[in-house]
């Protein structure tokens, strides 16, 4: 019996036209890291699942994809074993969740090979088990930028700017940076008396835009902090006014908060550089809600979302202060962002921003008439392409119909036709395929011709 082909639940096959859009993400994100001298470096798609588990909370571990070991993976234990003991012994490897805890143990196994502050970049796909729905994939790509190494307050406002410059050079015409401190939080926890569980608040803060104020005052109940614990939040929490008005409602009640005071004075200086830098598109927001469940974040956090569009976060990072020490190498700063290239997608999708060109990467197709003109039409071909402009020589002489019906279906702008009449006089006739307009050229200046056209 044949089996229907399918694919799993959450991951997707990428047709040329998607796959061409994408690249044109990948290669906008990746120039603006390259001019900010971030190195490119891959880790593998599996870790231990050691070096994965524990490290993004207790939700995101159970979104870890475990790999079952080789062999019989059931030899020695019993079913009956409680599944966290179990689930070691039977899977020692994982695939990877995000990008930063391998890149952590990248740094602690290359260290004397690498030169500090390290400046890495990182473009591979991650994996969560997480349940499928629009925005939201078990497979997707992070284009992630760290820096370890440093505590300069100079690289936050660099990676505002990197977003800033990446989304707009995408044309997306209007986002939001949105920007918190751990410290803040912290500060938060301990005004509500509850200095120990400023995870635990983080984690339910960070619901608050999915469950609203009932359900976040329920879980913090759950969690343990009393009404009144959650209503001291909830006023710090109500605070409105620009980011400035905001920072300095917070100092005022922060008096007895050093973390809360700490995390006032390093994102007020943190704007303060970024002013310095160029800005585009970007709106930069101070978002008290923003909490980020991931357990390793220390210091300024960040959340991207465009808007217009009915769509997640689009990008996130923020600082670490000690990720590396779980590998043996404590006290090694850090702090980075991911772009979430396949959101990213569905927004520029959505907002109409992927141009004809996006869409097909071959500009002139030479229309095929015969063996006997291939003397002047593979000349042709080659010098387009030494030239840069990517060109199609149509593989066999099939009807004028057939070939220009190829160009419309792929997208290809110009068709070039070296006939009987053409080929006798050394020319060239160049066809718009959106205007239809044409221009006779000899073959010899066709290729200084596309590129004074800048196609």
């Amino acid at each position: 019996m044949k089996e229907k082909p399918s694919i799993p639940q959450g991951t997707r096959d990428f047709l040329p036209e998607v796959m061409l859009r994408r690249e044109l993400i990948f290669d906008t994100i990746r120039r603006v890291f390259r001019k900010y001298g971030y190195a490119p470096i891959e880790t593998p798609t599996m870790e231990k699942l050691s070096v994965l588990t524990g490290k993004y909370g207790e939700e995101g571990d159970r979104l870890i994809f475990k790999v079952l070991n080789s062999g019989n993976f059931l030899e020695g234990v019993s079913l009956s074993d409680d599944v966290r003991a179990l689930t070691p012994r039977i899977a020692e490897k994982a695939l990877r969740y995000d990008l930063t805890v391998p890149f952590a143990r990248f740094v602690v196994m290359h260290h004397h090979e690498l030169t500090f502050p390290f400046r890495r970049y990182q473009i591979q796909p991650v994996w969560r088990a997480d349940r499928p729905q629009k925005g939201r994939y078990r497979e997707f790509y992070q284009c992630d930028a760290d820096v370890v190494g440093s505590d300069s307050l100079l690289l936050e406002a660099e990676f505002i700017a990197m977003y800033d410059e990446a989304l707009s050079g995408l044309g997306i015409p209007s986002f939001s940076v949105m920007i918190n401190h751990r410290q803040i939080l912290s500060g938060f926890a301990e005004l509500a008396g509850a200095p120990d569980q400023v995870t635990e608040i983080c984690m339910a803060i960070d619901k608050l835009d999915k469950i609203g104020e009932d359900g976040v005052r329920k879980e913090l109940a759950e969690r343990g902090l009393t009404a009144e614990a959650a209503d001291r939040i909830f006023a710090l929490l109500a605070v409105s006014g620009d980011t400035a008005a905001k920072l300095a409602f917070l100092e005022t009640q922060f008096a007895d908060s050093p973390a809360g005071l700490t995390g006032v004075r390093e994102l007020r200086e943190m704007l303060v550089h970024y002013q310095h830098l160029p800005r585009w598109n970007a709106q930069v927001e101070l978002s008290l809600t923003l909490a980020r469940g991931l357990n390793y974040y220390t210091g300024a956090i960040f959340e991207v979302k465009a808007h217009g569009v009915s769509i997640g976060s689009i990008g996130g990072g923020g600082r670490y202060a000690d990720l590396t020490g779980v590998f043996g190498m404590p006290d090694l700063p850090g702090v980075g962002i991911s772009f979430g290239a396949d959101r990213i997608y569905d927004v520029m999708e959505a907002l109409g921003l992927f141009t004809a060109e996006a869409t097909s990467q071959t500009r002139a197709l030479i229309i095929h008439f015969g063996p006997e003109y291939l003397a002047h039409t593979l000349p042709l071909s080659a010098s387009l392409r030494q030239a840069g402009i990517a060109t199609e020589l149509f593989p066999e002489p099939a009807k004028l119909k057939k070939q220009f019906a190829y160009a419309d279906k792929k997208g290809i702008p110009y068709t070039l036709i070296v006939g009987e009449t053409e080929a006798a006089a050394g020319m060239c006739q160049i066809k718009n395929m959106t205007t239809g307009t044409q221009v006779t050229l000899p073959l010899t200046a066709v290729a200084d011709w596309f590129l004074q056209q800048h196609v």
